[in-house]
């Protein structure tokens, strides 16, 4: 009998004397597993560092997130893909590699798909196949499921650090110079409206949890998100909302919904974790309705793509003339910063864009911050994030009492 074949045999037997209740703490669960370590003679024979490790593999099988757990636990791990119960992928360091093993079958990963869903209340069948959903540890999972999922349950989760990434932190790593960093400190401290675009993996969640700690702490801020990733440090009247789906008795609450309550609960500042169809709509008039300081991400290639990406999401909400919509998104963004994953993989803010007003039927953008590229040296991008322009709007400075002459 190979290992395989003896380890699947050992949670039979585990299985067996357990049953299928939940009357078991997992101490009395961890002895369990122990006795029929010791009573099985394949596995008596190992070494008690893989009989442990054999152990706790049953007990995550049992208890936990089966063969997920370990790299939960493992901070080094970024992300997490499943394809299927037998396609299983880690990122470790900006690469991935497929695990040589997957789960035992489609229906232990649903159970632990189930298990995932139902510690955050949420709800995933076929039916409703789609859900985004949280681990205990805050990392965001997406899920999946057939039909609409053809190769089988597809669940990708997004791990977050232990810590939350702070500007320092964003420095070390190169992701931006001091000069930017003061600059946008500045901005966000004096009340500009702020759109964080990039690619999947850029980093937008992480840049907009540093920015937030830029907030004053005596102001009112609300938090929207479909699953709560943010991480705001240091805001003592902070409320988070997260969207809620429908089904089994319960209506679904919508980004839409959460930010027009919002405006309800008289907030300083609005921060929308990302915006992908009709809310923008809603936050365009958050925006314009005097909640300076409030931000929001979205998925784009450049500043200029996302400005265009807004205009779709507002006509889906609504039949405006063009003109309308994009004057109300140039009256109500300041600034955008974009980000990007560069082939060294390492995520760099590559420019910081003024929205400077709508003339001629167009959004004026002007670049203030460009990355320029000077070279690649030991499997490293090289380049700098430079000035390029100067700031024309100052009229939120001056009320704040803010200055940039001590920027640059």
């Amino acid at each position: 009998m190979n290992t395989d074949e003896a380890l699947a045999k050992l949670k039979d037997t585990v299985r067996e004397r357990l049953g299928y209740g939940n009357e078991y703490s997992d101490e009395e669960v961890e002895s369990v597993i122990a006795d029929c370590i010791m009573a099985s003679p394949e596995m008596r024979i190992l070494p008690v560092a893989d009989r442990r490790r054999i152990g706790k593999e049953v007990f995550d099988s049992l208890r936990r997130l089966d063969i997920l757990q370990s790299f939960i636990e493992n901070r080094d791990v970024t992300e997490i893909m499943i394809n299927g119960h037998r396609n299983v992928f880690v990122e470790r360091a900006g690469a991935l590699t497929r695990l040589d093993r997957g789960f035992d079958s489609e229906e232990k990963l649903m159970d632990v798909i189930q298990q995932i869903v139902a510690g955050c209340n949420r709800t995933v069948n076929e039916a409703s196949p789609i859900v985004d959903a949280r681990l205990k540890d805050g990392s965001r999972v997406n899920i999946v499921l057939p039909p609409v999922a053809l190769s089988g349950p597809t669940v990708t989760i997004r791990r977050f650090p232990e810590k939350p990434v702070t500007m320092e932190g964003l420095l070390r790593f190169g992701s931006i110079t001091e000069e930017a960093a003061v600059f946008l400190k500045t901005l966000v401290r004096a009340g500009y409206n702020i759109f964080i675009s990039g690619g999947t993996g850029s980093g937008k969640t992480t840049f907009l949890n540093v920015l937030s700690g830029f907030i004053p702490s005596d102001e009112r801020v609300i938090t929207i998100e479909d699953s709560a990733e943010l991480q705001l440090q240091g805001i003592e009247n902070l409320v988070s909302l997260e969207t809620r789906n429908g089904g089994n008795g319960t209506n679904e609450i919508s980004i839409r919904d959460l930010i027009r309550s919002s405006l309800r609960m008289r907030p300083d500042r609005i921060v929308v974790g990302e915006v992908r169809g009709g809310e923008a709509l809603d936050m365009l008039q958050c925006l314009n309705t005097g909640h300076d300081g409030s931000m929001s991400t979205g998925h784009a290639n450049s500043s200029k793509d996302m400005l265009s990406r807004l205009e779709n999401m507002v006509l889906m909400a609504a039949e405006l003339p063009l003109a309308a919509i994009r004057q109300q998104i140039a009256s109500g963004l300041d600034i955008i910063v974009h980000l990007g994953r560069l082939r060294d993989r390492s995520r760099k803010v590559l420019d910081i864009s003024e929205v400077c007003g709508y003339e001629n039927g167009e959004i004026s953008i002007r670049n203030l911050y460009s990355f320029v590229e000077e070279g690649f040296e030991d499997g490293r991008v090289c380049g700098r994030l430079r000035k390029t322009g100067e700031l024309e709007n100052r009229e939120k400075l001056m009320r704040a009492g803010l200055s940039l002459d001590t920027v640059g």
